[in-house]
């Protein structure tokens, strides 16, 4: 399906050596490895640290014509959500190169578990969404109490894009749900390890989806195809190389239906 693009959740992870690199990468050929097998990835080390635009722009020098970035927004943004003057001007320039390039398709804000639905926390959103624009803005939230149609119709209105997940069925997490609040969709699989869930760490990622929980999801993934003019589907079960399986597995499956 051509508008459904499909990639990782960030590239750079050493316990992927051996498994879906060459065991004797060096650090700086990863990505020139990741773009010969998707189309799309996200930068995820924005979220810990806003890197210099010389370093965006040497990422961005890496992807091929029609290649494109999603770029997670700093953590600041999402966790600590004051005295962000800084952080919204260091970030702006950080996006810039991917932008000039034509490779940005959008950012990423992933709120916590500790953030809840309320009016004011929608008001915050937009004005995250202020901060980052002209820049598409994604949302994923991590309590369930999100999901109404006050978040709906909200993100809808001010143009802000819902990030639907797949994680473990556990108390107040969000139920896989397909949808969308512009007309591109995103999709974000963290896979199903509950017991590790609440421990955080790398190990809460360690997961491999099975062929006939992919099923599920192409079929969601080819409504949503349908309906909107984009579909994003980034693999986060990033423990050892598993997301790179699962994702060049999910492109054969679409790939093989159409």
């Amino acid at each position: 399906m051509d508008n459904v693009r499909i990639g990782t959740s960030g590239y750079s992870f050493e316990d992927w050596r051996g498994k879906f690199y060459p065991e004797k990468i060096e650090k700086g050929k990863m990505l020139d490895h990741y773009v010969q097998h998707f189309p799309t990835v996200e930068i995820n080390s924005t979220y810990y640290r806003i890197p210099h635009p010389a370093v965006m722009n040497n990422i961005v020098a890496k992807g091929p014509q029609g290649f494109d970035f999603m770029v997670k927004v700093p953590q600041s943004f999402t966790h600590k959500r004051r005295d962000l003057d800084k952080d919204i001007e260091e970030y702006r320039e950080c996006v810039q190169p991917v932008a000039e390039a034509g490779k940005l398709s959008g950012l990423l804000a992933q709120f916590p578990y500790s953030f809840k639905f309320t009016p004011q926390s929608l008001d915050y959103i937009a004005r995250c969404r202020d901060w980052v624009a002209p820049h598409p803005l994604f949302v994923e939230f991590r309590h369930k109490s999100w999901v109404n149609r006050q978040m709906y119709d909200r993100l809808k209105a001010e143009g802000i894009g819902y990030v639907c997940v797949d994680e473990p069925e556990l108390p107040n997490l969000l139920a896989p749900d397909a949808f969308a609040t512009t007309d591109t969709a995103y999709v974000r699989l963290h896979g199903r390890n509950a017991e590790q869930w609440w421990d955080g760490g790398p190990l809460r990622y360690d997961y491999l989806y099975s062929p006939e929980q992919l099923e599920e999801w192409k079929a969601k993934v080819r409504k949503l195809a349908e309906k909107h003019k984009r579909v994003y589907v980034f693999f986060n079960n990033c423990h050892e190389g598993q997301a790179a399986d699962n994702a060049a597995q999910f492109m054969a499956m679409l790939e093989a239906s159409t």
